[in-house]
Parts: C-alpha cells; structure tokens; sequence
C-alpha cells in the first residue's frame, strides 16, 4: 500500500484497507469508538495486484487507485471511490496506462483537492512521473508527463491546506517535487532537494496555511524533516525501517506533530514536538506487544479528536489503540480487533 491506509470517514467510523489475495479488503468500526465489522472486498471482483493507493479529501471520502491485470505480461490502473465505511466501495473503473499499454511501472500514488477531484500519480516506463486527474464533472483527463529521471518505485503525493496538490519522489540524487499553483492546474516542477535519502522512507504532511513538511531518513538512519524555506533538520535516529506515520493533533492545548513508526523491537514507537518547532526536540517511547516484520503502523485523529493508532500485521491483524482521557499522549491498552 501507498499513503494512508487507516482513515477516519465522513461518519466518524475508522477504517482500515490492506491487500491480500489479488484484493483490497477493508474493515469498518460499526460505530465510531466500537467494534469493528468483518473484513470486505473493495471494488468487485476484479483482481487486483499489490501496491495500490489510497487518498482522501476534505469531503473524506476515500480513493483507492491499484494495478490490475488486463492480458498476458500487461496491466492497467483502476480506481474506485468508498463514500462511507459501512457501504460498499464502487466497482473499479479502468484508467489506463501511462505508457498507453505494458506492465506494472511503479506503485501508484493519489492526492484529492480541494473540489474532491482526484490525482493519480505514477513512474512511468522510462522512471520519470506521469499524472492523470478527474474531470470535475466526471471521467479523466488525459495523461500528463511530468517528466523526472530515475524516479524510485514508490511516490507520496498530499493535499496541503491551501487545497492544493503536491508529489515528491526519490532519485539518485535526493528528492523530486511537483505543485499545483491553482485549483485544477497540473502540478509543475518545484526545485529539488538535493540530499541523501534512503528510499521508501518519504513522508509529507501539510502543517501549516504555508507549508508541508516533508519526512525522510537517510542511509544512516537519522530522520529529518524539511521544509521549501530551510533546510533538512535532523530529528531524531528513525525507530526503525520505512517511513513514519504522521498526524497532527492537540496535545495540552498544543498543536503537535506526532509520529508513528515500527521500532526494531518489533514495537509501536511514538515521539511528538510541537509543530513546526522541531527545535524543542523529541524522543521515542513504544507501546504495546513485538509485532513482526513488515507490520504497517499508522496515526489518525477520530471522530472525537483523540488520537488513534493502528498496528496491521502482513497476515491481517489489527490492533487499535486510542489516547485516553487525560493530560498528554498515554495511550489505552492495544486490542486486537
């Protein structure tokens, strides 16, 4: 999976979506705070393949982009849209190919603007970027080359509160970056960053009217965040491989960044610091039991502003773990649900 993947809908309900056996699955909490229903396919019956896309916008609605196979060594990415957890997801919807027809080039990535049109962003065959969006009415524009060189497999693409799209990629040599200027426009290339990075760490979340900050580690495992009007600042050494999740949310009165990550223990670690003043400093704390290799963590606020984490285990397990009603972060027991 790509971007988010625990998300809080327009209901107020949690959910969760992973894929397994040539599908996306989803779970739902039946209320919100409740139990959870048992997992459901998303899209129909078509079979999907691993590495799909999930974004949403401020309508929360969610959008899940994927691949799937369309004839021998050739695929093609589809897309559905889930209004609201407890319902069923629309029928995927071919898109297409960034390179007209071929294979798999790159896993997808989706941001949603401010009018809840969607924005799929992929490598193509030649490792640059190519984007295609909705139309407002309905239906796709045609496919934009953002052009790019030796683009990583996998993007991260956010909406910033200004409403506007962004797309970051990893290369040889540090960090791509495309942004919309207006509503509807393609976004066009930003300068970039030059800086070691490891691949598949990126992260970005919009944190302020001005700007999104942007998370890596780099070879040696130090996690940064940066933003367009400075320079990377490291943070604190990454608890472990992969990117951080990330949320904003209150803490005491105090708009804080917190971050989410699966340490080498095997453990959920967390840190926060006030947002956008990563001088206050941070460190990690962990929570919860040792869970195995290739374990998603992930970090939302629910539908009464408590911060929620998830743990999903490559065979399926969820645990969800809520903050409880006192000063700071402390957490209630993780529950396997």
């Amino acid at each position: 999976m790509n971007g988010v993947w625990l998300i809080r809908g327009r209901d107020g309900r949690l959910s969760v979506y992973w894929h397994t056996q040539e599908a996306v699955l989803c779970r739902a909490e039946r209320i919100p705070g409740g139990s959870w229903d048992a997992p459901r396919r998303v899209g129909g019956d078509q079979k999907v393949q691993p590495g799909f896309a999930l974004g949403q916008g401020p309508d929360r609605y969610g959008h899940l982009i994927a691949w799937r196979p369309t004839r021998s060594g050739e695929s093609g990415l589809v897309h559905s849209t889930h209004f609201r957890p407890l319902l069923a997801a629309l029928d995927w919807q071919p898109i297409g190919h960034p390179n007209k027809t071929g294979e798999r080039t790159g896993t997808p990535a989706v941001a949603v603007d401010a009018e809840g049109r969607a924005y799929l962003f992929v490598r193509n065959r030649g490792k640059g970027v190519h984007t295609i969006n909705q139309k407002e009415r309905g239906g796709w524009n045609t496919w934009h080359d953002l052009k790019g060189s030796k683009v990583g497999e996998e993007l991260v693409a956010v909406t910033a509160e200004s409403g506007l799209v962004e797309v970051y990629a990893t290369s040889p040599t540090g960090v791509l970056r495309w942004l919309q200027e207006e509503p509807g426009a393609r976004p066009l290339a930003a300068d970039p960053l030059d800086v070691r990075i490891e691949p598949g760490t990126l992260n970005a979340l919009p944190t302020s009217k001005e700007h999104t900050t942007l998370f890596f580690s780099d070879p040696e495992g130090m996690l940064h965040a940066w933003r367009p009007d400075g320079d990377p600042v490291p943070l604190i050494a990454a608890a472990g491989p992969g990117p951080v999740s990330t949320v904003r949310c209150d803490l005491n009165g105090h708009d804080c960044t917190l971050l989410a990550q699966r340490s080498s223990s095997g453990r959920v670690a967390f840190a926060a610091y006030p947002t956008e003043q990563e001088s206050a400093g941070l460190w990690w704390t962990e929570s919860g039991p040792a869970l195995p290799a290739g374990t998603r963590v992930a970090v939302v606020e629910d539908a009464e502003g408590r911060v929620a984490a998830a743990s999903l285990t490559p065979d399926g397990v969820l645990r969800v773990a809520r903050q409880k009603d006192e000063p700071g972060l402390a957490l209630a027991a993780w529950r396997e649900v």
